[in-house]
């Protein structure tokens, strides 16, 4: 339920979500004694230290190439759903001076070209994420965090083929977050094992599913799709 899954966000991709490029630690250009305008801003584009990005901006991700999105049985197993494509959309809402946080709402994510490997189904006709937009905060540590609500909780919904017909698996977060990192390096934004639990489906459906994708490049799509990093 990440740009910050359907099943479960984010997923976010999902999901999720998110977000933005960001770099806890990582190689960002030193600030320079006398730093120009808008310089201190928590996300800032096109350089570390650059251009605050500006509220209402649009930020859009989609997976790094070569990657998939996946939703597996298990933090460390294959079996699953994987998609090879996913994209996600925030609008900035606030971009306070660094060290701070700055907020977003992750107003879409979409998951597509899924497939399963997971016994008993043969194919996958949907991933779809709920209940947006989700709130979306990010720190100067590189800390990505998406949150749904009491009335609209982080949901994703599987709809898979299987040998009876479409079973409809519905996931959601056992804490209504999902938490990934944002690296400067590579202008990505990262979730790992995000751990999505079986709100209601039928036995085929398992009953958790771990939820990781990598998105970059991380772009301000209201400045000619300029890198976004974090400060």
């Amino acid at each position: 339920m990440l740009r910050y899954g359907r099943i479960g966000v984010g997923l976010t991709t999902l999901a999720l979500l998110t977000g933005l490029a960001a770099a806890p630690g990582s190689a960002a250009a030193p600030r320079s004694a006398t730093p120009a305008p808008f310089a201190n801003n928590v996300l800032t584009y096109p350089t570390p230290g650059g251009t605050a990005v500006a509220v209402n901006d649009v930020i859009r991700a989609s997976l790094r190439a070569g990657t998939n999105a996946t939703f597996y049985s298990s933090a460390s197993g294959t079996t699953g759903v994987k998609c090879a494509a996913s994209t996600f959309s925030a609008k900035v809402l606030s971009n306070p001076a660094a060290p701070g946080t700055a907020t977003e709402s992750l107003t879409a994510q979409s998951f597509t070209n899924c497939t399963t490997n997971v016994i008993g189904t043969t194919g996958v006709q949907s991933v779809t994420v709920q209940n947006l937009p989700y709130a979306t905060s990010v720190t100067s540590a590189g800390v990505v965090k998406i949150s749904g609500t009491a009335t609209a909780p982080i949901q994703s919904t599987v709809v898979l083929n299987s040998l009876l017909g479409a079973i409809t698996c519905v996931y959601r977060t056992s804490t209504n977050s999902l938490t990934g990192t944002a690296t400067n390096a590579n202008n990505s934004i990262t979730f790992t094992n995000q751990t999505l639990t079986k709100f209601s489906g039928p036995s085929l459906c398992f009953g958790t599913a771990y939820f990781s994708a990598a998105y970059s490049p991380v772009q301000d799509s209201s400045k000619g799709n300029a890198p976004v990093y974090v400060n």
